[in-house]
């Protein structure tokens, strides 16, 4: 078999790097498990017509369909089995949520707490964080017909808390409010039908100029001049909780949804202010819109200082009618940390590692194989206390032995004795001292492999 080339945008780590992803998505479940959230799986496909009402992601599903399906088969057969419909696999995991909800409505408390950790695809050009196959990790509170504002203060501070817990370099929180947004857009004298539009073109401003921006609302959108700048002048617009209301009430526009966001706003900002620290910090920044049509409240965007170029790392919102029976409406809010985004040019860089590349913290030295059996008891007496252990893979010379778990990163070697006793060496200090199987545990830190960031995070 000739070698294989590798699969752009389809990550594969190390087994030191997943390591760094596996604590990563530990801390992650540890934070959200504590503020009461559950997890929940959904499945890796939607029927299309599903994946597709989110809009502007057509030209990113992928399909999937069996090999010898029928070309024409596009609906969905009779008593509800999807196999014969076109299905695609989730581009992220809000749609599948919703879904979720309606299906299980019946089954689930309200306001529902879920958190998901899972991989999804979107066929986009692959760049450095941005791949087609990642992983995410999702949180969203969802009410039944109604969902407080504090749910949208509470996303952030819990956010907030597992930036602060993970090894990443300083994280910047941008928030905004769709309502401040909608307000001011209409005291601007912007038409209502118009709205929508006038924040898909301005939430491209990252990636275009201000002058392309105010061109695009007037000749796309048909927005004046005047009003065109006005709305390129709130993105301008940076600020924490104190300033915030000066700085809007400075552009000059006025209306009442205008106050209500403005209001709203600052009391995301007060909650997650508490949590501020050299590595995160939480700004209202009004460029912020997420283009996407349901979000209706609080929006969410976060950057890696040194990394902004790779965009978002983790965005959410509130939205009020993703989900809807026709009887009830189930609103929620929530955000979304895309972990191979935020990982993997840490990866590549060798700016985030781990301290072995195997859990195994002793490797049993074995004299010969017919001590195999035995050994095997030592190394079930250590793993019962949580200690990983392995038996040496062959009976080679104890320096040999010694070098694989050099290799490994393997800190401990455990030497039985011929009276019947027992040491275990540090390899990494030379130190041997006696021990008992029964009894020895290491120290807590070379329980499980340590993660750490380079100075230059």
């Amino acid at each position: 078999m000739a070698r294989p080339t590798p699969l752009s945008g389809f990550p594969e780590w190390l087994p030191a790097q997943r390591i760094v992803e596996q604590h990563v998505l530990d801390v992650l479940r540890e934070v959200f498990e504590l503020h009461g959230f559950a997890s929940v799986e959904t499945r890796a496909v939607e029927p299309l017509d599903q994946l597709l009402r989110k809009g502007e992601t057509d030209k990113e599903v992928y399909v999937l369909r069996r090999l010898q399906a029928d070309p024409e088969d596009q609906a969905v057969p009779a008593g509800g089995d999807l196999l014969g419909s076109t299905l695609g696999l989730h581009f992220d995991l809000t749609v599948p949520l919703a879904r979720y909800v309606l299906e299980n409505a019946g089954h689930l408390e309200f306001p529902f707490r879920r958190y998901q950790l899972q991989k999804a695809w979107r066929g986009e050009r692959p760049q450095e964080g941005r791949y087609r196959e990642f992983t995410q990790a999702d949180i969203d509170v969802i009410g039944k017909d109604t969902l407080s504002f504090h749910h949208e203060v509470e996303i952030a501070q819990v956010i907030a808390e597992a930036f602060a817990r993970l090894p990443l370099p300083p994280v910047r929180l941008q928030v905004n409010s769709r309502k401040l947004i909608e307000g001011y857009y209409l005291g601007a004298g912007v038409a209502p039908e118009q709205v929508g539009d006038v924040m898909r073109v301005v939430d491209k401003i990252d990636k275009v100029s201000a002058d392309t921006v105010v061109a695009m609302l007037t000749d796309d959108v048909g927005l004046s001049t005047e009003q065109a700048r006005a709305c390129v002048a709130l993105t301008q617009v940076t600020a924490d909780g104190d300033e915030l209301a000066g700085k809007v009430k400075a552009l000059g526009v006025q209306h009442p949804l205008l106050d209500e966001g403005v209001d709203a706003l600052a009391r995301v900002l007060m909650g997650a202010a508490r949590l501020r620290s050299d590595r995160f910090s939480v700004v209202a920044d009004l460029r912020i819109a997420r283009g996407l049509d349901y979000y209706t409240g609080t929006v969410y965007e976060t950057r890696m200082q040194g990394f902004e170029h790779v965009g978002s790392i983790c965005s959410g919102g509130r939205y009020d009618a993703l989900a809807s029976d026709g009887r009830m409406t189930y609103p929620g809010v929530g955000i979304s940390l895309g972990v191979t985004r935020a990982v993997g040019p840490l990866l590549s860089r060798g700016l985030l590692t781990a301290s072995r590349s195997t859990p195994t913290c002793v490797l049993v030295a074995l004299p010969d194989e017919e001590s195999r059996a035995s050994l095997q008891q030592i190394a079930t007496a250590l793993r019962s206390r949580g200690v990983a252990t392995e038996v040496s893979p062959t009976a080679a010379k104890y320096g040999k032995q010694i070098r694989y778990a050099e290799r490994r990163g393997i800190p401990y070697v455990w030497f039985p004795q011929d009276e019947g006793t027992h040491q275990v060496r540090d390899i990494r200090s030379g130190e041997q001292v006696d021990a008992d199987p029964r009894a020895w545990v290491p120290p807590e830190a070379d329980l499980r492999p340590s993660v750490s960031g380079s100075a230059d995070l």
